[in-house]
């Protein structure tokens, strides 16, 4: 295990160290030299040796084919307290996972995207209230799809999904492969609208979506779905510019996330993680993913599912959630909102994150969130906000404990079962909580 301190805690560290040994005594020095003292066996009240459990589960998680290796990160209060790889960067297992390996997000990608629209609402250049149709003309002739009495037919919404919606996935919009309605899942792939077929410009991927009924009235029901891809074609409409530059610009740059990408550049790919061959969800998925070609001239860019990054990279934007918005002194979101992001925006709607999440969990703008300490199936406090990727990826921030925790793996058919895993290894290993004495 590693232990890597962030920002100016590494130089303090340092020089405490050197003020403690030039303090020894002589006896408890050897030829004149301080002896290593004993690594406390608490680190911002983790325990180092239940940290040590994590390395051999994941090498057993590989071993059963799980995925062939992973890179898992845990930091309280700012600071890196674990930071490890495991296992094999590639499905062969010729070569060893390393720290900084690249992993597709997919659906980690999401709450980016939902902060940047965020950003845009904080700047009063748009409003959650918004009709979606307002800013993308292509959707302003939404229907819904009505079963009544074993016939289907075509309704106007009783109000026009918004920008709330889009964040809380609440508008009406499904993905195709979960879609309630074999109608509306048709209609999705063969108009290609998740761009999993192959390159589809901004434009006609909007034209055709609005000729697409919804599957549920707007503000009814929480339905995962290609919501946040359809955010992030707002985000880029509403500030002028393509999406990838809006991130770079807000987010990656000033944050420092220097290998977050929306295609894998040629000098990096030797980096690429992957999933396992006898993963049964592997080719579908790399076909539809195609992150190795740069179609940012050719197809919309997926706010919902599109990014590589590394759990390096990552932390930097969990952590500036965990802390209110602020990263090494910039802000980037008012700690208000902040708070109305990680707050439940699906009361009294059908429809749970529960797939996502496990029980327990209802969704902000962008996030699942705790509603309890209990009912969940690992534990977590009330508030405490997560999301995953298709590919295996996981990300925990508990504000409450300090927390954010991140598990980057490629094994598509297991990804439940590892996250869950991993968020049982961490909170097993915090044996003293912030939030009792």
């Amino acid at each position: 295990m590693s232990t890597t301190p962030i920002g100016r805690r590494a130089a303090f560290a340092g020089a405490a160290a050197g003020l403690a040994a030039a303090a020894l005594p002589a006896a408890a020095q050897t030829n004149g030299q301080p002896r290593p003292a004993a690594p406390a066996a608490l680190i911002r009240g983790f325990s180092r040796e239940r940290l040590a459990r994590i390395a051999p589960v994941m090498q057993a998680e590989a071993e059963r084919g799980s995925f062939p290796g992973a890179v898992t990160l845990i930091a309280r209060q700012g600071e890196i307290l674990h930071l490890e790889a495991h296992g094999h960067q590639d499905a062969a297992k010729t070569k060893r996972m390393p720290r900084d390996a690249i992993f597709l997000q997919a659906s980690m990608t999401k709450p980016m995207t939902s902060v940047l629209a965020m950003m845009l609402v904080e700047e009063g250049r748009m409003k959650l209230d918004d009709p979606i149709g307002a800013h993308l003309p292509e959707l302003r002739e939404l229907k819904v799809e009505v079963t009544r009495d074993g016939q289907t037919e075509l309704v106007a919404p009783v109000r026009p999904p918004t920008v709330h919606d889009l964040l809380r996935h609440s508008a009406g919009f499904v993905y195709a492969s979960a879609s309630p309605s074999p109608r509306i899942k048709s209609l999705y792939e063969e108009g290609n609208i998740e761009g999993r077929a192959g390159p589809i410009t901004d434009e006609e991927m909007l034209r055709r979506l609005g000729q697409i009924p919804l599957a549920f009235q707007p503000g009814t029901t929480f339905f995962y779905s290609i919501a946040t891809d359809v955010l992030g074609l707002l985000v880029a409409r509403v500030a002028g510019k393509r999406l990838d530059a809006v991130l770079e610009e807000r987010l990656l740059n000033p944050l420092g996330m220097r290998d977050t990408h929306w295609f894998v550049p040629a000098e990096k790919r030797a980096r690429l993680a992957e999933a396992p061959d006898s993963d049964p969800q592997k080719e579908s998925m790399w076909r539809s993913y195609r992150i190795l070609e740069d179609e940012r001239a050719t197809s919309y860019l997926k706010g919902g599912a599109g990014l590589v990054s590394t759990a390096g990279d990552y932390i930097r934007f969990a952590q500036m959630v965990a802390n209110n918005g602020v990263h090494e002194g910039r802000r980037y979101l008012a700690a208000p909102v902040v708070n109305f992001m990680l707050s439940n925006h699906t009361i009294g709607m059908a429809g749970s994150p529960m797939a996502s999440t496990g029980p327990g969990y209802g969704f902000g703008l962008g996030f699942g969130v705790r509603l309890q300490d209990g009912m969940g199936t690992a534990p977590g406090s009330t508030g405490d906000a997560m999301w995953a990727g298709a590919w295996g990826t996981s990300f925990t921030i508990d504000r409450a404990e300090g927390l954010v925790a991140i598990l980057m793996a490629q094994g598509p058919s297991n990804r439940v079962r590892t996250r869950m895993i991993f968020k049982n290894l961490v909170y097993g290993a915090m044996v003293e909580s912030l939030r009792r004495a």
